[in-house]
């Protein structure tokens, strides 16, 4: 077995990291426009609306809104046969409860897909990728509120209508087992000290599993053709040694994950995720309706992001690693690049595997790459050569899992083929593209592109449809 001939080969990003433009053509203020820059170690501030003196780089990104034909063109070059990117809810409607859509909104994504469409580039699209329109926050409390299935579902129809000649690949929500450990960037929820917050995440992720399931279903009646997937950040777990406590433990930590792909791949909740609820004094607002929306809703496909792996100790006095989303602990056997993400290729090959074995769909990898630190010479070369250790070593592991454990893998898109401003940190130091972008971690620069050495690599790389690494 071997790479399939339409292997989607390309490169993912998100529409708050990029677009800016957060308050033009009538776009409205989203949760990801009130995240304030940080930097390595230090998690980011969600503040209440904006504030005045705080520096918010998700506001202006690297400017997409206006260079999107410069870098379809360059992603083109690379030969990008599609590319990952989101929809900014409230570039839509931008209250999220609106009656009507924004035109301009809409029209922006019309030219994009276009753009795409003209150099053979399939789009994929997130619906709702790390952002809820701010006003939903303080309105409805979000997806802790039964009413914003619907808000959600008013969305999709309108972009499977508008688009479901330009696109057909798409997923409901990114990486929504992030729900467990950082629901406020990934549902905008707002949690109390006093609340019970295993009950507020896991309610307003069954809101959310409603909404993917029922938008699923109506998005195969508007178009049969459409492939809609589940995403998810796969963090391959390791038990720190042989230990059988130690293997429980990571057995647990990775059962967290899979409690929000079963729902989604299986279209009902395992008995080890009722277990949780009895155990953390969960009661979920759950109706026969939503049982037979969830059975009706299984997704097409399994989109994952992975970018290192962890290990799980049953020890309390470990050393934990600060760089991973999940803060686990330090693997002895592992290099971690700058910012401490534990570095493991054949970890993306026991992802594959585990998740194809579990589920039988086909999976995506729709994110995957290093950020790191580069540096422009006088000529204004860059050689990133670190990256391109890092994709190389990642693809041949992807390869084997294909060729030589029989997984059935749809495409690979590298996160960031252009930079942007990190999720985590708001940093663009934090780099991770193979075109770089002129601008700092405080806003200055010309948002100038330029080529890395990666470019040609990965240009390469798909020319040969991963034969040449």
């Amino acid at each position: 077995m071997t790479l399939r001939k339409d292997f989607l080969w390309g490169g993912a990003v998100a529409a708050n990291q990029c677009e800016g433009a957060w308050n033009v053509d009538g776009k409205g203020m989203s949760t990801a426009d009130c995240m304030v820059a940080s930097h390595h170690g230090v998690q980011r501030e969600f503040t209440d609306g904006i504030i005045e003196g705080k520096y918010y780089p998700n506001h202006e990104g690297i400017d997409f809104y206006h260079h999107y034909k410069e870098d379809i063109k360059l992603f083109a070059e690379m030969g990008f046969k599609c590319f990952r990117l989101s929809i900014a809810w409230s570039r839509i409607f931008p209250n999220g409860d609106d009656e009507t859509p924004n035109e301009k909104g809409l029209e922006f994504y019309d030219h994009v897909f276009d753009e795409c469409l003209k150099y053979g580039i399939e789009p994929v699209v997130t619906i709702s990728h790390y952002e809820t329109p701010y006003a939903l926050v303080e309105k409805y409390g979000t997806w802790r509120n039964r009413k914003m299935i619907d808000f959600y579902l008013r969305f999709c129809e309108t972009i499977f209508k508008r688009y479901k000649n330009k696109v057909k690949y798409w997923m409901t929500f990114n990486e929504i087992n992030v729900n467990g450990f950082f629901p406020e960037m990934t549902m905008g929820l707002r949690i109390k000290e006093d609340e019970n917050r295993n009950q507020v995440i896991k309610q307003a992720s069954h809101y959310e599993f409603v909404a993917s399931a029922k938008a699923v279903k109506m998005g195969h009646e508007i178009n049969p053709e459409f492939k809609i997937g589940m995403m998810m950040m796969y963090p391959t777990f390791y038990g720190e040694t042989c230990k059988p406590e130690d293997q429980l433990c990571a057995m647990e930590q990775i059962d967290k994950q899979y409690y929000f792909s079963d729902v989604q791949c299986r279209g009902y909740y395992s008995n080890k995720a009722k277990a949780s609820w009895k155990k953390e004094g969960v009661v979920l607002d759950i109706t026969d309706e939503d049982e037979k929306a969830l059975k009706e809703g299984v997704v097409d496909y399994i989109a994952f992001s992975y970018y290192n792996s962890n290990v799980a100790s049953s020890r309390e006095d470990v050393e934990c690693t600060d760089g991973n989303m999940v803060n686990a602990v330090k693997n002895p056997y592992l290099k971690a690049s700058d910012w401490g993400w534990q570095i493991d290729p054949i970890g993306l090959r026991i992802a594959l595997n585990n998740l194809y074995d579990r589920y039988q769909k086909p999976v995506f990898i729709v994110e995957n790459g290093l950020g790191a630190k580069d540096q422009v010479k006088e000529d204004g070369s860059i050689d990133d050569d670190y990256r391109i250790e890092y994709l190389k070593a990642h693809i041949q592991a992807m390869k084997d899992a294909v060729e030589e454990d029989g997984v059935d893998l749809m495409g690979y898109t590298p996160w960031g083929p252009i930079d942007l401003v990190s999720c985590g940190t708001g940093e663009m130091q934090k780099r991770y593209g193979f075109i770089y972008v002129d601008r700092d971690d405080l806003g200055n620069g010309t948002l100038k592109r330029s080529k890395k050495k990666s470019f040609d690599w990965y240009k390469k790389v798909i020319e040969t449809n991963g034969e040449v690494l």
